[in-house]
């Protein structure tokens, strides 16, 4: 069992959030390290759940369009996490105490908002 989520943020959230979570000693990548700037939602959550990680997204609507197709394909990804946009700062504190307050476990398949 994974005690932590592996988290993999979108190209909406700002790279800011990744290296405070990074500095706190979470497991992130961001889509420009990973060279997948540009690619769909879903092929983004997609990469994610290839590399068994947790999308972070600011685009409600369209990951949680993406959840519900999931679920009706009987596809399984390592969880959603939508979380409004705010300063860096905030969002890492809220990702943070999301992140240690579950597993990787509970977070699997889940739409979750920070």
């Amino acid at each position: 069992m994974t005690v932590f989520a592996a988290l993999y943020s979108d190209e909406d959230m700002s790279a800011l959030v990744a290296r405070l979570l990074r500095s706190r000693g979470f497991d992130i990548a961001t889509v420009s390290e990973q060279a997948t700037l540009g690619k769909t939602d879903r092929e983004q959550l997609e990469f994610a759940t290839s590399m068994s990680k947790c999308i972070l997204t600011h685009n409600r609507v369209d990951f949680e369009r993406l959840h519900l197709q999931y679920i009706d394909e009987n596809k399984e990804h390592f969880g959603i996490i939508v979380v409004p946009q705010k300063n860096a700062y905030e969002i890492a504190q809220q990702i943070g105490i999301l992140v240690s307050t579950l597993t990787a476990d509970e977070v699997r398949n889940q739409l979750l908002y920070g």
